[in-house]
């Protein structure tokens, strides 16, 4: 670790977290730890959802008529969701933003990391399809792998 020399400011390691959430219940349990991050010197959280654009394409397929109404109804639930997080952290006293994309989960938490300049990752362990995940591997692990970040994995 560098040492500090009279007069610099070091940046705090975890000043700036983004906050991935599928809103299942071990990304709630991450939200926990987030606001433990306040006595440390986090001062901003992004909370971020993705919608997977390979569920819409099922729906797509499945009932186009219906496709834009049911991605209207998801985007609004996310939004509902996601501002109820943002609310909650608000009250702890952090600086919040919201964001609502759409793509494939892991290239989207990758490219918002990179694009907000996070100091830190905090993400549960396992979202709401524990199935997929068995197959095809948890997007956390990937996040893990391919991260620029620190990140902090919170388990079940």
């Amino acid at each position: 670790m560098p040492i500090k020399r009279s007069g610099e400011r070091r940046s705090n390691m975890f000043e700036k977290i983004l906050y991935p959430t599928d809103f299942s219940e071990v990304s709630k349990k991450a939200l926990d730890y987030i606001e433990q991050l306040k006595e440390v010197g986090t001062k901003e959280i992004i909370v971020l959802h993705v919608i997977d654009e390979r569920g819409i394409g099922t729906v797509t397929r499945f009932a186009p008529g219906n496709a834009d109404a049911v991605l209207r109804s998801i985007e609004a639930d996310s939004r509902k969701e996601a501002r109820s997080i943002e609310a909650k952290l608000k009250q702890k006293g952090f600086t919040v933003k919201v964001r609502i994309e759409t793509g494939i989960p892991l290239r989207e938490i990758l490219r918002v990391e990179k694009e907000e300049g996070v100091s830190a990752i905090v993400i549960g362990s396992h979202g709401k399809t524990n199935l997929e995940e068995m197959l095809l591997g948890s997007v956390s692990e990937k996040v893990i792998r391919q991260s620029k970040s620190p990140i902090l994995v919170i388990k079940r």
